[in-house]
């Protein structure tokens, strides 16, 4: 029985006439990451991929929120998973293709003058942070900020946002560019995305330094998630992304997305 639904399953994944098929999960309504249209940059990367591969690509829409991945990779909804910190125990990861970390953003220069967490001036402004999950948990920059007694005028923004918006996240930065906060945290690849999208000019400067203690990274490497076992296809990805370096680094580049 266990080889019957082997070789099934190797026939589904050959695809239609033979043709090999990617099947990757990610998230219908989620830019700049992924969207139902292939419009965001971890499409693009897939589509570079599967090319590289002689591969189509075929994805298994699911709302990223908690239980994505044991509800989607693991019940063999799909094999890849783009964009998932490296080393993440719940997968076998890729070598990472970007590093990226948390900026501070804010409307004109303002952001070029805020350095690190441990600026005075912190103390004074309205600071919008991203919260992660539907639990309200914190995110880095929100619990350095609680450290340092930093919570009066702190302000979170889920980091998925308005499902029912085009891009759910943008809370944040529209926020700032409304003036309703004086300075955003928020996760680079996200941050650059949307500063390019607001009617005012939005500046950047990376988080300082990028590990706030021992416990409190504030960048990260990104990488690839196939199942626990399927040191093969790990290793493909790992080769495409290794030929690919240049055209992954463009199409992150185009995204506005900071190197950490």
């Amino acid at each position: 029985m266990i080889r019957l639904l082997l070789a099934a399953m190797i026939v589904l994944a050959a695809g239609p006439a033979g043709a090999r098929v990617l099947r990757v999960c990610a998230d219908p309504n989620n830019l700049p990451y992924s969207n139902d249209r292939g419009e965001g940059f971890e499409n693009r990367i897939v589509a570079v991929l599967a090319a590289d591969l002689k591969a189509e690509v075929e994805y298994t829409w699911w709302v990223q929120r908690r239980g994505f991945i044991r509800n989607t990779l693991k019940t063999g909804l799909c094999d890849l998973i783009p964009g998932v910190p490296a080393g993440l125990e719940m997968v076998e990861t890729t070598r990472p293709y970007y590093r990226s970390s948390y900026v501070f953003m804010a409307a004109g220069g303002e952001a070029a003058e805020i350095r690190s967490f441990d600026d005075p001036k912190l103390r004074d402004l309205r600071i919008g942070v991203q919260m992660i999950g539907d639990d309200f948990a914190n995110s880095p920059p929100a619990h350095a900020l609680s450290r340092r007694g930093i919570v009066e005028k702190v302000r979170g923004f889920m980091v998925y946002g308005d499902a029912a918006q085009p891009v759910p996240s943008a809370g944040i930065a529209e926020a700032l560019a409304r003036s309703e906060i004086d300075l955003a945290i928020v996760w680079g690849p996200q941050a650059g995305f949307l500063a390019k999208r607001q009617a005012v000019p939005l500046s950047m400067v990376p988080v300082s330094p990028s590990p706030d203690g021992p416990a409190l990274p504030m960048a990260f490497d990104i990488s690839m998630g196939v199942r626990h076992g399927e040191s093969g296809l790990r290793e493909e990805i790992d080769d495409a992304l290794d030929r690919n370096r240049d055209a992954i680094g463009a199409i992150l580049t185009e995204f506005g997305v900071p190197s950490g």
